[in-house]
């Protein structure tokens, strides 16, 4: 069980012609792997993500996560299979403000009408838990400090127990010490869950906290070294 990336290439249109920014991209990861994806600023690290994501599609090249090539699905399968089978964390913690902590954490399963509520609230409040936020369920977004709301991020993103976590400069907003809990945070639970996690981040504090990883340069990746 894996994801496997496969010569994937990206180019956006311009009026001037087809602009690359992916140009032939591999990767494999196992279950329990975790890997820190650096970079410059436009070398094309965050669209990786968005591919691996299933948030955009490869120009060329495929991808398969644990066997299934998520490309090749209806618009209701992807959007079903990227809501259950992988989960996002992004430098900008992206919570509704006029819900609670717990309510943040369980919007995702809203749309996921085989999981039980009482069950899916359970696991919510043990994230939350884990996190250390169990004293927080009610407070809105803005009760929260920045490391607190990264924290109910992480949390909304694990809650369906994804095989695969992406992260995009998660502690890009964070002070040293909020930056330092969350990317521990995140490897922690990473550990726990055995998912596949892929951190693109400009840390190299962050980075070294990763057991192996590559960096993006013109759009291709080459590894660091553990």
């Amino acid at each position: 069980m894996s994801l496997i990336v496969s010569n994937v290439r990206k180019d956006y249109s311009t009026r001037s012609g087809p602009l690359p920014v992916l140009g032939g991209v591999s990767l494999t990861l196992n279950h329990g792997d975790a890997v820190a994806v650096m970079g410059p600023s436009g070398s094309g690290k965050s669209t990786l993500l968005h591919i691996l994501g299933t948030l955009d599609q490869p120009t060329g090249g495929t991808v398969s996560l644990d066997g299934v090539n998520p490309f090749v699905l209806k618009p209701a399968e992807l959007a079903a299979f990227r809501n259950r089978r992988i989960g996002f964390v992004f430098q900008d913690h992206h919570l509704l403000p006029q819900a609670s902590v717990l309510e943040n954490v369980l919007v995702p399963t809203f749309v996921n009408r085989s999981l039980k509520r009482k069950d899916a609230e359970g696991y919510a409040r043990e994230l939350l838990d884990r996190v250390g936020l169990s004293k927080r369920l009610t407070h809105r977004p803005a009760e929260l400090s920045g490391g607190e709301r990264q924290r109910v991020a992480v949390a909304r993103a694990l809650i369906h127990r994804p095989v695969l976590l992406l992260a995009d400069e998660p502690t890009g907003n964070l002070d040293r010490t909020n930056a330092e809990s969350v990317g521990n945070l995140l490897l922690d639970l990473h550990r726990q869950q055995n998912t596949m996690l892929v951190v693109v981040t400009h840390s190299s504090e962050l980075a070294k906290l990763f057991p192996r990883r590559v960096e993006m340069n013109d759009g291709r990746l080459s590894e660091r070294g553990a």
